[in-house]
């Protein structure tokens, strides 16, 4: 096979290192490699060159595991990288405001995540992690991403996946860590019988578990689990989404307080179970709203036990497909708006005709955040400075915070 040598450009969107159109995984820019073959994305390279920004993976599993694709570059270029991804897709869209430095909100590690049980080769079970670009599982013993509250949480994972091994159905498994202890969810299993569901509740009690839930339904629970928001236990719903880490919440939240600034009337859109609502509810009367029922609930279960805080109206509604629209709008100084990756195009599209003061957009897309962006910009709003926030370390997924006024 012909091997050819390359110069490293960049490193592209999804974290591998670009050069002449050809894509090279765990590479840098500037550094010389050689690759076998002429395809388009090759197989790892050798270095021939190694960039002074190479350092070494801190996990034997990085190369083998997909869940990251940057751990052998150092933090500062890494992080200007990111702030490169948000400017990039902002410009394809026409779009260049000032983009201030990427935060590192990693804190102390990631309290949520989802490992995969599968048939590995023969009839053995195997708890890990994807492979990049692939279905196969990655077995592994411990990952560096994960906060001190997790470090049970793949031992308990390996246990419930035993307990089901039976099904021989490919299981998903969420773990987070609760402020009482690992809260599990699981995905694939279906419908159990009698039988595995007591093994089951064996399994989760000998692993310490909070709760098991499957697919939502209770197989077991000691007590409901509950996460702190400015100082308020909130319940969590199974399954519930979190920000990834505590560190990011904090640093999320500390921006859209700054971005609304004074108002006194804020709608909190998307709000899930109210890691921005609670917070600014200590200084301004809060419409919260989300299409999901159960965190809504849980968020309004914690609202009944505060005390000092601002009027909060919750609201278990589709912003898809029934956006708040303008009349609804009216009266408010300020809107916070963070949605799932797919973006917020309806309610933007009425966002930029209502008025109001101030927006405040909360994205894990650049690319659809963009879109919704120029739809505000389109009808007169100013696109003000735009935080990265990088709550996932060592991949290409990068968050932001952006304000608009007119």
């Amino acid at each position: 096979m012909t091997t050819t040598r390359l110069t490293i450009a960049h490193v592209g969107h999804r974290g591998d290192g670009v050069a002449e159109g050809r894509f090279v995984p765990y590479t840098l820019p500037g550094e010389v490699v050689e690759v076998e073959g002429d395809a388009e994305r090759t197989a790892p390279a050798t270095i021939l060159s190694p960039s002074p920004d190479r350092v070494t993976p801190p996990c034997p599993h990085f190369g083998t595991c997909g869940g990251c694709a940057l751990q052998h570059w150092a933090d500062a270029p890494y992080l200007a990288w990111k702030r490169d991804i948000v400017a990039a897709t902002l410009g394809q869209h026409g779009l260049r405001p000032e983009i201030a430095p990427t935060i590192d909100a990693r804190g102390t590690g990631r309290r949520r995540v989802t490992f995969h049980a599968r048939r590995g080769s023969g009839t053995r079970l195997v708890v890990g992690f994807a492979a990049a670009r692939s279905h196969a599982i990655v077995p592994i013993e411990a990952c560096p991403l994960l906060a001190s509250s997790l470090a049970n949480a793949l031992p308990a994972a390996r246990r419930i996946a035993t307990a089901l091994e039976g099904l021989g159905k490919p299981l998903d498994i969420q773990v987070t860590a609760a402020s009482q202890g690992l809260d599990m969810e699981l995905r694939g299993a279906g419908r159990l019988s009698e039988r595995e569901r007591l093994g089951l509740i064996a399994a989760a009690n000998a692993a310490g578990l909070v709760r098991l839930t499957n697919h939502g339904d209770l197989i077991m629970q000691r007590e409901v689990p509950s996460i702190v928001i400015a100082g308020m236990a909130v319940p969590l719903p199974a399954g519930a989404f979190l920000q990834a880490t505590e560190a990011g919440e904090a640093v999320l939240s500390d921006l859209v307080l700054a971005g609304v600034g004074k108002a006194r009337s804020v709608a909190d859109l998307f709000c899930g179970i109210g890691p921005f609502a609670l917070r600014l509810a200590a200084k301004s009367k809060v419409r919260a709203v989300d299409s999901d029922a159960p965190a809504i609930a849980s968020l309004a279960q914690a609202l009944r036990k505060a005390s000092g805080l601002k009027p909060v109206q919750t609201e278990a509604r589709d912003l898809f497909r029934r956006p708040l629209l303008a009349a609804e709008l009216k009266g408010l100084d300020a809107v916070v708006f963070d949605p799932p990756r797919a973006g917020a195009e309806a309610q933007a599209k009425l966002l930029a005709k209502a008025d109001i003061g101030r927006i405040v957009a909360v994205s894990c897309n650049a690319a659809t955040f963009a879109r919704d962006a120029a739809i505000l910009t389109d009808a007169g709003w100013t696109l003000g400075t735009v935080t990265p926030v990088d709550q996932f370390r060592w991949s290409a997924h990068v968050e932001l915070v952006a304000t608009f006024e007119r």
